[in-house]
């Protein structure tokens, strides 16, 4: 597998990085993307390559289950990637990304699954609001459809974590900063987007940027039924 990626490495050199040199060039010099694009660390997503976008567009945060811990003064990761996001780079929206058939949610929903991965489910804890979300509305649904909402679900519950950044909070309030909520589909290539107008996910196109409140959630529609009942 590491030849693979050293042949990758010679041919990016080669081929890519030859075609695109005014673009490295322009992005050694420095970075101004605007958008903040949050998503899982998952090997079947690549957010370039779903946006359509070049190196220097996105900054980017991955990790298990693209969750966002509510801010506190323990300084992580996240948090300082968050800020650097904002107060440093200086972006204008922020992006999080949930995915289908996303292991990190199917943990979350079956922590036996994760005994014997102590730091995964410690991680997991900060989506335990999804977690009883689901079991509680959703806990006599099939399997497949407590993961689905799952997945939705959380993408909400991070972005409700995420405001509790101080930085982003002043961004908010200064109306520099739009926040969305996005969940790609791996088998079809989708991505819906949630409407905080309608309440529900739609295929991605203008929606309005969201910042639910307690009341404007997911576990209020019907799982599965929001995706596929709205327009095209």
């Amino acid at each position: 597998m590491v030849q693979q990626l050293v042949a990758g490495v010679h041919h990016f050199k080669r081929q890519v990085f030859r075609q695109q040199q005014e673009l490295f060039a322009r992005l050694a010099q420095g970075q101004s993307p605007q958008t903040l694009f949050i998503t899982c660390s998952d090997s079947r997503i690549d957010p370039n390559l779903i946006t359509h976008t070049d190196p220097g567009d996105l900054f980017v945060i991955r990790n298990a289950g693209n969750i966002i811990p509510a801010y506190s003064a323990a300084s992580g990761g996240e948090i300082a990637s968050i800020e650097f996001a904002i107060m440093g780079v200086g972006v204008s929206d922020i992006v999080i990304c949930g995915h289908s058939h996303c292991g990190a949610m199917k943990g979350l929903l079956h922590p036996e699954y994760v005994t014997e991965m102590p730091a995964v489910g410690q991680w997991l804890a900060h989506a335990e609001a999804t977690r009883r979300i689901v079991k509680s509305k959703y806990g006599q649904r099939a399997e497949s459809e407590q993961l689905e909402v799952a997945i939705e679900e959380n993408v909400l519950v991070q972005i409700e974590n995420l405001q509790t950044h101080p930085a982003v909070a002043v961004a908010l309030a200064e109306g520099k900063l739009k926040l969305h909520a996005w969940v790609y589909d791996i088998a079809t290539g989708e991505v819906f987007a949630y409407d905080d107008d309608a309440e529900q996910y739609v295929p991605l196109g203008d929606v309005r940027p969201v910042a639910p409140g307690p009341t404007a959630r997911l576990a209020d529609v019907k799982s599965g039924d929001a995706r596929f009942h709205a327009e095209t």
